[in-house]
């Protein structure tokens, strides 16, 4: 095992939503050692421009890079739909968007109705409906933007009246196209699961986290890089605000057992 193999994964996202990524990728890979960072102070990302998506992606790639991780996972829809194909080849480390994959391998379902629930920045890209149809022009798309339910997740107000109003509006609209799957394609949504499947069944719904966690480990191991030691790896956790809400919020589906250290970037 070499020196490169010891080194960290590191994830990141525009706040906790990417915390869904990281647990189900410890999940698979408990031996790992991880670094995740939560860009608290931007969030949410879907409201930005390309160009501020960008250098918030850089500052945080270069950060990454300064830990020697030996991987990266952009544990954020909407990087991945607006940042990856920039970046993807500037830095020395494997790098996994978290759209991409997820719609080669949603492409080889049996369904062809897909819904896409989204940020504004991942709809106005059209990446998911991009990705599926390339890889299978039979698929029809029909894309929802939910720009409320970042906030929604962040404030841990998911189970208030006012949630449920606003995804049943967005659910309303979504179920006029009679999806057979619907992909809920920001991080921070499966945390609105138990909303959301009030509307619907909850197998007609596709978390991508579970299934970006699945391609990490395999192609981890194909390349040679996972860690092998025998015990838990590590976690480290940074936030560019609001720690302690942080690690409140993400504690739906991860237990954070420190305050997560603060790092700014000017």
């Amino acid at each position: 095992m070499t020196r490169l193999n010891n080194s960290p994964i590191g994830f990141f996202d525009s706040g906790v939503g990417g915390v869904t990524v990281f647990a189900q990728v410890k999940k698979l890979l408990p031996n790992e050692n991880y670094i995740y960072f939560g860009d608290t102070k931007n969030m949410p990302y879907g409201e930005k421009t390309p160009e501020q998506l960008v250098e918030f992606a850089v500052n945080i790639f270069d950060f990454l890079k300064s830990k020697n991780v030996k991987a990266v996972v952009m544990a954020c829809n909407t990087t991945s739909a607006v940042v990856y194909d920039k970046i993807k080849d500037k830095y020395p480390f494997e790098i996994y968007p978290i759209i991409q994959p997820v719609a080669k391998k949603i492409s080889k379902l049996p369904e062809k109705r897909i819904g896409i629930f989204a940020t504004q920045a991942t709809v106005n890209s059209h990446c998911y409906k991009h990705e599926l149809q390339n890889n299978n022009p039979d698929i029809e798309v029909f894309e929802v933007p939910c720009p409320s339910w970042v906030k929604i997740v962040e404030n841990g107000e998911e189970n208030t009246t006012s949630a449920r109003t606003a995804v049943k509006e967005k659910m309303d609209e979504m179920l006029k196209f009679k999806p057979e799957k619907i992909v809920l394609g920001c991080t921070h949504y499966p945390y609105l699961l138990g909303v959301l499947s009030e509307f619907a069944p909850q197998d007609m719904f596709i978390n991508p986290s579970v299934e970006i966690a699945g391609i990490i480990k395999d192609d981890l191991w194909t390349k040679n890089l996972l860690n092998n030691q025998d015990r838990e790896g590590t976690e480290e956790f940074y936030v560019s605000a609001n720690p302690e809400k942080f690690q409140k919020s993400a504690s739906i589906f991860y237990e954070i057992k420190s305050t997560p250290a603060l790092k700014n970037f000017i």
